[in-house]
């Protein structure tokens, strides 16, 4: 993250002696990417964080292979068929993935069990209803249009209230703000359409007491489920420029153009070999004869797999694509609006309409993406035909 924070209880100086009221010394946790040589966060906890009594291999699930895409094909995932079950954790359904990043969908109500991924950061996209998110950070309180950026490594827990369905970005690496917006020392410049001020951060310190507490730890060697003596959830302060934040889509500022702007103006966050992007509501393009639509388009290094988030989607109408949809459009194919949609959207212009009002999510790859289970068990087959109606 670009900027400092402390929360609770930290001493004046690092690596000095920190003490308990009992008079022992708290214990600490540098947190560091990249070797030491990127962020970083202090954690002081009570006791031990190295202090386990058990571990137990955890079997992967066959729900988890990909395969790929051939013959080549955009796709149209219906996530609002995919059944509920699990957690924000186990629960999630796989959609599409790579050696760089997986893309999943959930839907729930279960509370996780305490969970580490230590392959990459997360960032998890709220689509609907409210999640708390514990972690050895703070919490969190999120909703829908929140994005959750979960650091590696980081203890944590989601606990929903009420039904929650999320699509979920694994990295195998870091998720950070693209560099373009923030300045050398790391604020966001003011050109970028966000910034610190949107982001929420946890505010306090979450201790929970406990003894013999599981922990589902994810690595590149694949599941395991260490036992901890005491609750990881122990930390009394913590500071630094590394810890999970949110961010909801709708305070991101769209780029305007007087004629249509490609997909880089809606980047909102950058990881290893892949973008996110926020397509949310804006004035339509507003030079006069402008085509306030996207133009038939062919990424020729990328892959690009959309969550439709909310709205109405009028370039695809005839598609099938409707809120909850999953389109997917390999590196080897063109695409854009169905056939008659660039007129109709030009009428509405003429009669006055001056907004859309599209919600969307979009990851783009920069290496091809496979097909996981859950996608292609609620596929859409006759998608890739509906521009030649």
């Amino acid at each position: 993250m670009p900027y400092y924070r402390v929360v609770g209880e930290v001493p004046r100086k690092r690596h000095v002696q920190f003490r308990r009221p009992d008079g022992g010394l708290y214990a600490e946790e540098l947190m560091g990417e990249e070797g030491f040589s990127s962020d970083s966060s202090l954690l002081y906890h009570r006791y031990l964080p190295t202090a386990i009594i058990k571990a137990e291999a955890v079997e992967p699930s066959a729900a988890s292979v990909l395969t790929p895409n051939l013959p080549l094909s955009p796709r149209h995932f219906r996530t609002q068929d995919l059944p509920a079950g699990g957690d924000l954790v186990t629960g999630r359904g796989l959609l599409a993935g790579n050696a760089d990043v997986r893309m999943s969908y959930v839907a729930t109500e279960a509370p996780s069990e305490l969970y580490r991924n230590s392959m990459g950061d997360e960032c998890v996209y709220i689509a609907s209803g409210r999640v708390v998110f514990e972690s050895t950070y703070g919490v969190l309180e999120a909703g829908e249009g929140d994005y959750v950026v979960v650091p590696t490594g980081t203890i944590h827990r989601w606990v929903p209230r009420g039904r929650v369905t999320a699509f979920v970005i694994e990295a195998a690496g870091h998720i950070r703000p693209p560099k373009r917006y923030l300045s050398k020392y790391g604020q966001f410049l003011e050109h970028a359409p966000y910034c610190e001020r949107d982001l929420r951060t946890p505010q306090e310190p979450l201790t929970v007491e406990g003894e013999e507490v599981p922990v589902l730890v994810r690595t590149r060697g694949g599941l395991t489920r260490l036992v901890y003596r005491n609750h990881p959830f122990d930390v009394v302060g913590w500071d630094g420029c590394l810890y999970p934040y949110a961010f909801n889509i709708n305070d991101f500022e769209p780029i305007v153009k007087g004629i249509h702007a490609p997909p880089p103006v809606h980047q909102t966050f950058e990881g290893p070999n892949f973008v996110i992007c926020s397509f949310c509501p804006r004035p339509l393009d507003f030079h006069p004869e402008a085509v306030p639509i996207p133009y038939n388009h062919h990424n020729v290094d990328s892959d690009e797999l959309m969550f439709y988030a909310g709205g109405d989607y009028s370039a695809r109408k005839g598609s099938g694509i409707d809120v909850g949809s999953i389109s997917l459009h390999p590196a080897g194919f063109t695409h854009g609006p169905q056939p008659g949609a660039v007129e109709a959207v030009i009428d509405a212009v003429r009669q006055g309409h001056t907004r859309t009002n599209e919600l969307a999510v979009m990851v783009d790859t920069f290496r091809p993406l496979d097909l996981g289970p859950a996608g292609l068990s609620v596929e859409d087959p006759a998608y890739a035909w509906t521009w030649a109606r």
